[in-house]
């Protein structure tokens, strides 16, 4: 069975799997540097901004920009925390380590497109395709265990101190969460687009040797 006249050409494919490619390490990186994965608002306030606050991977932000670094979850100060939060140091190590580790592998999966591009190897796009899809997977872990973490940092707080302390706190997810999220579904297209463009690529080999 031949190819269509219409068929997209696997170049295209290949040149739509690396504009997403560097698109998705661009969001990533973004969402790594920023400060809104988190935030967290007093209702109502007569001045609610200094009770605000906002919180990246890194650090917390209080009030007008007050930025206080997060306990090193790699450092000595992290053995000091009570056994009842060291799960949410176990937590604080996986994100800050699947994240900028998702990163480096999104610069290897794109250097690997390109040659897999230009060599016009059917086994290498399957290999590249293949490799950020799990890319993906990783970046999608990471987001999860930092929604879980979250979560049981804000538990945690309120069943220290007072629940009637928190019934005009207002939490959600930011900008940089969302800049995460763009950058798994990019990954996750280029990834399939090579795995698109390898299996137009076999079609086209197939075609060729029926030809001959």
């Amino acid at each position: 069975m031949g190819l269509g006249r219409g068929a997209l050409p696997a170049g295209a494919l290949c040149l739509g799997a690396a504009l997403s490619g560097t698109l998705s390490f661009g969001l990533l990186a973004a969402a790594i540097g920023s400060d809104y994965w988190y935030l967290v608002r007093v209702e109502p306030a007569r001045d609610p901004e200094p009770l605000s606050s906002h919180s990246g991977l890194w650090r917390v932000c209080e009030g007008r920009n007050v930025c206080i670094p997060l306990i090193d979850p790699f450092g000595s100060e992290s053995q000091e925390v009570p056994t009842s939060l060291q799960h949410l140091i176990c937590m604080h190590r996986a994100f800050v380590v699947m994240l900028p580790l998702s990163l480096i592998l999104l610069v290897l999966g794109w250097i690997c497109g390109v040659v897999s591009s230009l060599a016009q190897s059917r086994q290498l796009l399957l290999f590249t395709g293949s490799y950020l899809l799990l890319g993906g997977l990783l970046t999608l872990s990471g987001i999860s265990v930092y929604i879980s973490y979250s979560g049981a940092a804000f538990a945690e707080t309120v069943r220290i101190y007072n629940q009637q302390d928190f019934d005009h706190v207002r939490i959600s997810f930011g900008w940089s969460m969302a800049l995460a999220w763009l950058s798994f579904s990019t990954e996750v297209l280029a990834g399939s687009l090579l795995l698109l463009a390898a299996r137009l690529l076999s079609l086209q080999q197939a075609t060729r040797s029926v030809a001959i």
